[in-house]
């Protein structure tokens, strides 16, 4: 979980105060009797201050970087104009992050796996403008999610070294914005030309990884930003369309997987709007597969803050349009996720909760992303990583639960955290797979930026279910930024 508003209420408590002295100062200066120099003791200064960098990050410098400085000071290049009228100043910048873990998860119902395992994301970033750029990515050390490099100690009939190697582009897309590139369309910037798109392989997320979440499909989308919108700000409207790489749950198994649909394609519509209360985000979904069945999926989510509350309530539905299949199924996830900040403190508190009414599932999936449940806390989030699987099960079907959590930030900058996290799912019917059994559990995750590039996570787990032998686990990662 993420501290997404821990600085707002020391923020404004800071602001306060200032107001507060400078009331202060400003009612001492009227009556202040002015010093032998001719200057009044409580006046402040006319000069200013100097810029305070003492305790400000250096630039975070990617691992390679050809031509301006990512983030950098000073002159740009002069770069070249394009015969469309575009200017385009090329930028090569490298950058990614290295993940190194020791863990065991013993599931209870099923073989242990200790292991050593990697993972590797990198990227290429072709910046040409600040609306254009070519975005390149490997994941060198495993095979799609299904397998990682390393070394595998138990079960020991497995155990030895694995080399999981591949040089497949997980992302390969080019993005840009039509205004831009053809300026000469529209000199006078009034024919509303502000379409943004983006073609090749690139990452799908939807109402916040419950209707899609998958880090490569090969798609084209769309979108028109800042739409006028009656009673709210701004709309931004996208329609896309994927063609390949399309990885949907399978339902066959107690452990939903989630596999590559070669014969799908996807469809979906995608809107956000501002409203002074709230921002409201709908999406509309259909998948069509000429051997796993078609699908429509929609959902609705709103965020906004009530009173003293962070609040974020989302509704997903999904519909086989011929029949329930292995790909398919009929079902609704309702899910609230509520957050509060402790007073005098960068501390939160927070209570998520779900409910799956029937077969709920999602359009799009990637093998690393689990199932829809990875937002309701760290017992049901999958770390994306070897064998180690969600502590408790992350697909919502015929079941309602909740997880109530404790981040607790220390030091400058924030750079420790502690998760304490007690969660559970009971079933809504008489449970027919193990996913689907009561079970409840507990969950601490530890967090220790070392330096400018790494961070130091522990995990440990314990979760106890009605049905079958309970599961433990821990896990010790090295995650490197570059």
């Amino acid at each position: 979980m993420s501290n997404k508003r821990g600085s707002i209420t020391g923020a404004i408590c800071l602001f306060t105060a200032a107001c507060a002295t400078g009331a202060e100062s400003a009612a001492t200066t009227t009556n202040a009797v002015p010093t032998p120099a001719g200057k009044e003791e409580s006046r402040f200064s006319d000069q200013p201050a100097p810029l305070q960098l003492a305790t400000f990050p250096k630039r975070p410098a990617p691992l390679i970087e050809l031509g301006d400085h990512f983030l950098g000071t000073g002159n740009l290049q002069n770069g070249f104009t394009l015969p469309t009228g575009a200017v385009w100043t090329p930028n090569f910048w490298v950058f990614g992050t290295m993940r190194s873990a020791v863990q065991t998860f013993d599931p209870g119902n099923g073989p242990r796996y200790t292991e050593w395992a990697n993972r590797l994301d990198i990227y290429g970033n072709l910046y040409l403008s600040p609306t254009e750029r070519v975005v390149v990515g490997f994941r060198p050390l495993d095979q799609n999610g299904a397998a990682y490099s390393g070394y595998l100690f138990e079960p020991r009939s497995q155990h030895g070294w694995q080399d999981e190697s591949s040089a497949t582009p997980r992302t390969l897309f080019f993005e840009g914005e039509l205004g831009e590139i053809f300026p000469h369309w529209d000199k006078s910037d009034s024919r509303s030309l502000d379409y943004s798109f983006a073609v090749g392989r690139q990452p799908l997320t939807l109402q916040d990884g419950l209707l899609a979440n998958d880090g490569s499909v090969d798609m084209i989308s769309v979108t028109r930003n800042a739409l006028p919108l009656p009673f709210g700000s701004t709309l931004r409207l996208s329609a896309l369309y994927g063609w390949d790489k399309i990885e949907r749950p399978d339902y066959t198994t107690a452990a939903v997987a989630n596999e590559p649909d070669a014969n799908a394609n996807i469809f979906a519509l995608d809107a956000a709007a501002d409203f002074p209360v709230s921002t409201v985000e709908a999406s509309a979904v259909y998948v069509s597969s000429d051997h796993d069945g078609d699908g429509f999926y929609g959902g609705i989510g709103a965020i906004q803050r009530i009173g003293k509350f962070n609040t974020t309530f989302r509704a997903a539905t999904s519909v086989a349009t011929d029949h329930n299949s292995a790909k398919v199924t009929t079902g609704t996830l309702l899910l609230s996720q509520i957050s509060y900040d402790l007073p005098y403190s960068s501390d939160i508190v927070y209570l998520d909760t779900f409910w799956g009414i029937n077969q709920f599932s999602s359009a799009d999936r990637d093998p690393t992303a689990g199932g829809p449940l990875g937002q309701v806390g760290i017992l049901n989030a999958a770390v994306g990583l070897g064998h180690y699987d969600a502590p408790l099960s992350n697909q919502p079907d015929h079941a309602a639960g909740a997880s109530l959590g404790y981040q607790m930030f220390f030091g400058e900058l924030r750079r420790t955290q502690l998760i304490l996290e007690i969660g559970g799912r009971a079933p809504t019917q008489s449970p027919g797979l193990l996913r689907q059994e009561a079970a409840e559990g507990v969950a601490v995750r530890f967090q220790q930026a070392m330096g400018r590039h790494c961070i130091l996570v522990v995990d440990t787990f314990g979760v106890n279910r009605e049905t079958s032998p309970a599961s433990v686990g821990g896990r010790v990662e090295l995650e490197v930024k570059f």
